[in-house]
C-alpha cells in the first residue's frame, strides 16, 4: 500500500511539474506577445491620430486659403457657403469681431483668440471650449499689416480623436491576439510534452525485476525522439548489465559452494571420526581450501575494482623491458624464446600489467609441451605482446568463452584442478582499462594470446583503473 501511495504521489508531482512547464511556456508567450502588441498598439494609435489630425488641418488650410484672397478684396458673401467636413469658417478683424461667418459658425464669438504673427501667416490651432467639442482650426492672416484680419477654417474634432474608441479597439485587439497566442502556445507545448509524459509513464513501470520494457519512441528526429532512443539504448545496456550480474552471482555462488562444501565435509569427518581421521590432515586440507577461497575472493575484488574505480595516474612504461624483466624473474618449467625490443613506451599501471603477464605466462607454461614464445613488437598505432605455446591449443569456438568468469576448459581443469577460472577475465579487464585488447589469435600449433596496448602519442592512451 505504501508503494502504491508513493507511486501515485510521484505521478501527481510529475503531472504538476509538466503542467507548470506548460503553464510557464504559455505565460512567457503571453507576456512577450502582450509586450510587443502594446508597443505596436501605442505606435498604431499615435500614427492614426497623427494622420487624422494632419488630414483635418490640411483640409482646413485648403478652405482657409481659398477664402483668404476673397476676404482681402472684401467680396466674402454672407453667410459664407461651407460644407462638410470643413463647416466652420469665420473672418475676424483685428479687434476679434466676427466680420463674416458660415452658417455653422458663430456670428459673434470668434473660433479662436489666437492670431498668426506677421512673419508666419499660416498657423494651425486646437481650440477646446469648456462646454463643447474641440475644433481643429487653420488660421490665415490676410496681410502682414498690424490691422490685418484673420480667416479661420475649422473642423470639429473627429470622433476617433474626441473619444477613446480607438484605444478601446486597439486594446481589444491586443487582448484577442494575446489570447490566441497563449492558446496556441498551450496547445503546441502540450502536444510537444505528450511524448515526454508517455516516456515518464513507461519509465515508472520499469523495475529491477523487469527491465524488458522500453519507452515509446515518437516519430521524427527531434530532441524528444533522440531522448527516447537514448533511453532505450541505456535500458538495453542496463538490462544486459543486470543479467550479467545475476549470472555472475549465480556462477560465483556455485564456485564458492564447492570448496566450502569440501572443507565442511573434512571438518565434520574430523569431528565425527576422531580416531579414523588425523586432525592435522583435516586442518591442512581445510587450510588449503581456505587458501583457494581467499584467492577467488581476491580475484573477485580485483574485478570489481577494475570495473568501478576511478582512473589512477599512469606511468610511462617501456613494455619490452617490463616483459623481459618478468620473464627472467619467474622460473620456467619449459624453455622460453624471448624477443622484447626496448623503446616501445606506453602509459599504464606497472602492477596491473605484471598481473596480466603473469597470467599469460602461467597459462602458457601450464599447457606448453616443449616451449613458450614471448615477443613484443609494434602493431598499428600500438604495441602487441604475444605469448604462444605449443600445447593442444584452444578450439576457435571457445576462444571468447575462455575470457568469461569461472570458465575453465577440460584441459585446464585437468592440468590445474585448483584454478579459479578468473585469470583471463581479469587480464582482459586490465587490458580494457588501459584502452587495449586481449584476444586469442590463430596459431599453427598451441594457443597464441595477443595483448595490444596503445603507444604514447600513437593512440587514445589513458590512465588505467584499479
Amino acid at each position: 500500500m505504501s508503494y502504491d501511495t508513493d507511486t501515485k504521489d510521484h505521478t501527481r508531482a510529475s503531472w504538476i511539474g509538466m503542467r507548470s512547464v506548460r503553464a510557464s511556456c504559455t505565460l512567457i508567450v503571453a507576456l512577450f506577445a502582450s509586450g510587443v502588441l502594446v508597443v505596436l498598439g501605442a505606435t498604431l494609435d499615435l500614427a492614426i491620430r497623427s494622420h487624422i489630425e494632419s488630414s483635418s488641418f490640411r483640409l482646413a488650410e485648403e478652405v482657409a486659403s481659398r477664402w483668404s484672397p476673397v476676404a482681402r478684396q472684401g467680396l466674402v458673401p454672407r453667410p459664407i457657403p461651407a460644407g462638410p467636413p470643413v463647416g466652420l469658417i469665420q473672418v475676424v478683424d483685428v479687434h476679434d469681431r466676427v466680420v463674416d461667418s458660415s452658417r455653422d459658425a458663430s456670428a459673434t464669438v470668434p473660433l479662436s483668440r489666437h492670431r498668426p504673427p506677421p512673419d508666419a501667416r499660416f498657423q494651425p490651432y486646437r481650440e477646446c471650449p469648456p462646454d463643447g467639442r474641440c475644433v481643429l482650426l487653420q488660421a490665415i492672416r490676410l496681410t502682414p499689416a498690424a490691422d490685418a484680419g484673420v480667416v479661420y477654417a475649422g473642423i470639429p474634432e473627429p470622433e476617433l480623436l474626441a473619444t477613446h474608441q480607438l484605444e478601446y479597439a486597439i486594446a481589444a485587439g491586443i487582448v484577442a491576439v494575446t489570447g490566441i497566442a497563449a492558446w496556441a502556445a498551450w496547445v503546441l507545448v502540450g502536444r510537444a510534452l505528450r511524448p515526454v509524459e508517455a516516456i515518464r509513464a513507461r519509465i515508472s513501470q520499469i523495475t529491477v525485476s523487469d527491465l524488458s520494457l522500453r519507452v515509446p519512441e515518437p516519430q521524427g528526429d527531434d530532441e524528444i525522439s533522440r531522448l527516447a532512443t537514448t533511453a532505450n539504448h541505456t535500458l538495453g545496456r542496463l538490462e544486459g548489465a543486470v543479467e550479467q550480474l545475476r549470472r555472475f552471482a549465480s556462477t560465483t555462488s556455485h564456485e564458492l559452494r564447492t570448496p566450502i562444501a569440501g572443507m565442511r565435509t573434512q571438518l565434520e569427518e574430523a569431528l565425527l571420526y576422531p580416531d579414523d581421521v588425523a586432525a592435522e590432515d583435516a586442518l591442512r586440507g581445510a587450510l588449503s581450501t581456505v587458501g583457494r577461497l581467499e584467492a577467488i575472493v581476491d580475484d573477485l575484488l580485483l574485478l570489481a575494482r577494475l570495473r568501478a574505480a576511478d582512473p589512477l595516474p599512469a606511468a610511462r612504461i617501456d613494455l619490452g623491458e617490463l616483459v623481459a624483466a618478468e620473464v627472467s624473474a619467474r622460473p620456467s618449467p619449459v624453455p622460453i624464446k624471448v624477443d622484447t625490443p626496448a623503446g616501445l613506451q606506453i602509459l599504464g599501471s606497472r602492477i596491473q600489467l605484471i598481473r596480466v603477464l603473469d597470467n599469460l605466462l602461467a597459462n602458457a607454461w601450464r599447457h606448453a609441451e616443449s616451449a613458450v614464445t614471448v615477443s613484443v613488437g609494434p602493431a598499428g598505432d600500438g604495441v602487441a605482446v604475444t605469448v604462444a605455446d605449443d600445447g593442444p591449443g584452444i578450439p576457435p569456438d571457445q576462444r571468447e568463452r575462455v575470457f568469461d568468469r569461472f570458465v575453465r576448459l577440460d584441459d585446464g581443469r585437468r592440468r590445474d584442478p585448483g584454478g579459479s577460472g578468473l585469470g583471463l577475465a581479469i587480464s582482459r579487464d586490465i587490458a580494457h582499462a588501459h584502452r587495449g585488447t586481449l584476444t586469442v589469435e590463430d596459431s599453427p600449433r598451441g594457443a597464441r594470446f595477443v595483448l595490444w596496448l596503445p603507444l604514447i602519442g600513437g593512440g587514445p592512451a589513458t590512465a588505467p583503473r584499479t
